[in-house]
């Protein structure tokens, strides 16, 4: 199984378009640029999945290599996007896909009930809805399965806030020839028993680097709200969990603007733009 990082940065990229802070600044003079979050996935080199579509997709698949269409005129390595969220920053590139001929869409009923942008794809392409139940194997091409945990409940500012149901997920994405496996959790708002269990024994795992410590928001920008009421667990909260899975290659991942470990060292693997895992 391959995975590659297409963007390892939270909503508005680094640097953000409209935002000078510190961050954002040492990001335009050193040109370490990082586009939002989104990888991608194939079991045998030829079917790929998308694991979100940022507004950034376009320039990401352009940059991936793999990823190009051919040899026919039309034809794409794309079988289809997993959807952990409906957030704009995970969902509104799905508008650049309009062109396909045919688009699979994976997600729980709450995020395929919500997206605004599936009756407009509809004018547009074939789409084909997937409903992940949650906690059940899902079969895709290539050889991989996929199986989503409930992590959040976050409501995007766009959708009813007391619309209950499987707001975020966290997915583990599975070889099931060389039982490889890998856990996508980039909007992780705490740590609980159950995402322990489902962690367990993956190879790898793209975790939630929003935030480094709890107060990071309230010294770098001066808000209020912490990041666990922001729907992130911070690096620092995450850490001790880290040590009761030493099999795992950690890589943190949806990193804010203000996160120092976005552009300086860090007591952690950093996943960065372009990278990929070989599980």
């Amino acid at each position: 199984m391959r995975v590659r990082v297409l963007g390892s940065a939270a909503g508005g990229g680094i640097p953000q378009w409209n935002c000078a802070c510190t961050g954002c600044a040492a990001a335009r003079r050193s040109g370490a640029h990082r586009t939002q979050d989104g990888v991608a996935v194939t079991g045998d080199g030829t079917a790929w999945y998308l694991v979100n579509a940022s507004p950034d997709l376009r320039l990401q698949l352009l940059s991936a290599g793999d990823l190009d269409p051919g040899p026919g005129r039309r034809d794409t390595p794309i079988r289809g996007v997993l959807l952990t969220t409906a957030e704009i920053d995970h969902t509104a590139g799905l508008l650049g896909l309009r062109e396909a001929a045919r688009l699979d869409l994976y997600a729980t009923g709450t995020v395929l009930a919500a997206l605004p942008f599936i009756p407009m794809l509809r004018h547009y392409t074939d789409v084909r809805a997937h409903e992940l139940r949650v906690g059940e194997p899902l079969a895709l091409d290539g050889g991989l399965t996929v199986r989503a945990s409930v992590v959040g409940s976050k409501v995007p500012r766009y959708a009813p806030r007391d619309e209950p149901g499987a707001w975020v997920t966290a997915l583990r994405i599975a070889d099931e020839r060389t039982g490889r496996s890998f856990v996508y959790a980039t909007c992780l708002p705490a740590w609980t028993d159950t995402f322990d269990a489902f962690l367990a024994g993956a190879d790898a795992a793209l975790l939630d680097g929003t935030f480094s410590t709890d107060d990071e928001p309230a010294l770098a920008a001066g808000l209020t709200r912490t990041p666990r009421e922001m729907g992130h667990l911070p690096i620092a909260g995450a850490l001790p969990a880290l040590r009761r899975h030493p099999g795992v290659r950690f890589l943190f991942g949806h990193l804010n603007n203000t996160n120092p470990y976005a552009g300086g060292p860090a007591p952690v693997e950093v996943a960065r733009d372009g990278q990929e895992l070989l599980l």
